[in-house]
């Protein structure tokens, strides 16, 4: 098996992954628009070239991409050469790209997976990140040894193309819905008096826990940190693009569609680049030290 593989985004999460498929022995070639993130690349071993176009025609790609609109503009010029294997998208797409890149990749021979996945930069760097697959069974088989590398086989092939899309945004749709509740709930907590950290511990214990109560918020509201590293414009987009998903196929998520709105004003009110956990500042002021300091 050939272990020539190229990243396509050398950002927060591409370049953890780039990373960690080089300490696995890998042979990675990056590209980004970015100087500076190319340059983090090679301090990590990662050759990097300036030009997407070096890298068509190699094995395996991976693509950790801002949008869609970007994987559509990537993959036709990934195809321009022969010798590409498998293309493993693991950008937050949209499933009609997903699956218009693995129709166009099909014509070529190539296997196309949308593979968004869940972890974080931390899960990046240690090969243990989720992905949310959506392939043919061939193209799934194809891209193994790639989903094998990035997730130490914590993924799950949902359907066709296009299906891990649709369960990725569904995920990070709720995530953000209990970021709201959560933060609303632990607000009336502290109005009554009890400890907002001891609520989110007797609350993770029981019915109503998530990892939001359990962590999120212990680790990095209460604690005024807001070093996730996910970015709230993000989170925004993410969750705006799930309730799109839903009403192109005739559903209307009523509370889905609620907490997407919460996530449009955080977004006005902080700027894209804060980070997610930050939607407290606007849903739960007096669990922050602004608030805390105001009451």
């Amino acid at each position: 098996m050939s272990k020539h593989i190229a990243v396509v985004g050398l950002g927060s999460m591409g370049g953890a992954m780039a990373a960690a498929l080089h300490r696995a022995g890998w042979q990675v070639h990056g590209h980004d628009p970015s100087p500076a993130a190319r340059a983090a690349a090679e301090q990590a071993g990662v050759h990097t070239v300036d030009s997407l176009d070096q890298l068509a025609g190699t094995p395996y790609v991976v693509l950790s991409l801002p949008s869609a609109v970007v994987v559509e503009a990537t993959v036709p010029a990934l195809l321009a050469r022969p010798g590409t294997l498998a293309i493993v998208d693991t950008t937050t797409s949209q499933p009609a790209t997903s699956a218009a890149c693995a129709s166009l990749a099909a014509e070529k021979g190539v296997a196309f997976v949308d593979a968004p996945v869940s972890g974080g930069r931390a899960g990046a760097a240690a090969g243990r990140l989720t992905a949310f697959v959506g392939a043919t069974t061939d193209a799934l088989d194809a891209a193994r040894p790639v989903l094998d590398a990035l997730t130490d086989g914590q993924y799950r092939h949902l359907g066709d193309p296009g299906s891990g899309n649709v369960v990725k945004l569904l995920n990070n749709v709720l995530a953000a819905v209990n970021l709201v509740s959560v933060g609303e709930a632990l607000a009336v907590a502290k109005a009554y008096g009890v400890d907002p950290a001891a609520a989110a511990a007797g609350i993770s214990g029981a019915s109503g826990g998530s990892k939001v109560s359990a962590a999120m918020y212990p680790d990095w509201v209460l604690t005024g940190t807001y070093d996730s590293g996910f970015a709230l414009g993000l989170m925004a987009r993410d969750a705006a693009l799930a309730v799109d998903t839903a009403r192109q196929r005739g559903e209307t998520p009523r509370l889905l569609a609620a907490a997407s709105s919460r996530w449009q004003e955080a977004l006005a009110a902080l700027g894209p680049g804060a980070d997610f956990t930050e939607i407290a500042r606007t849903v739960a002021p007096s669990l922050t030290a602004e608030g805390t300091a105001a009451a």
